[in-house]
């Protein structure tokens, strides 16, 4: 696969504004960032974006989230690993990742009401849209990501 184009470097402005909106997502709503790193690792496993999967895997590490919680994100029904409030936050970011074929159902937006605030919600909901956005110019883009030495085909 070859990459596109770089949009940082050819539409700095557009690539500046949806950074400014991550930026803001991350540092001034309050989120905590177990449910900021849920939020961008699910919706790039769902979006299929790899470059995204291989950022937010290692920031989540980083920040020192468990490898087993960050293992388990794509089969988060089957694993007990999760709490209720991180499954809220997981089913509604899968509702509104899919969104032309969820419509944003009820039964995905209820359970959020019980962990969080209308605020925080709107805040959640607005991080699911950003990591979204990144994800359809990364994937349309075709950025690729870096290739650790270990991992490098002979």
């Amino acid at each position: 696969m070859r990459a596109r184009l770089d949009i940082s470097k050819v539409a700095p402005e557009t690539y500046r504004a949806v950074a400014a909106l991550d930026r803001f997502v991350v540092k001034e709503t309050g989120l905590e960032p177990r449910y900021i790193h849920l939020i961008k690792l699910y919706a790039s496993h769902i979006n299929g974006c790899a470059y995204c999967v291989d950022m937010h895997i290692k920031e989540a590490r980083h920040t020192g989230m468990p490898d087993q919680w960050i293992n388990l994100v794509n089969v988060w029904r089957e694993s007990p690993v999760y709490n209720d409030a991180e499954r809220a936050v997981l089913a509604w970011t899968e509702a509104l990742t899919l969104l032309a074929d969820t419509r944003a159902p009820d039964a995905a937006y209820e359970p959020l009401l019980a962990h969080f605030t209308e605020a925080q919600i709107a805040n959640i909901t607005v991080a699911i849209s950003t990591i979204n956005v990144w994800n359809r110019v990364t994937v349309g883009l075709r950025t690729l990501h870096s290739i650790a030495p270990e991992t490098a085909a002979a």
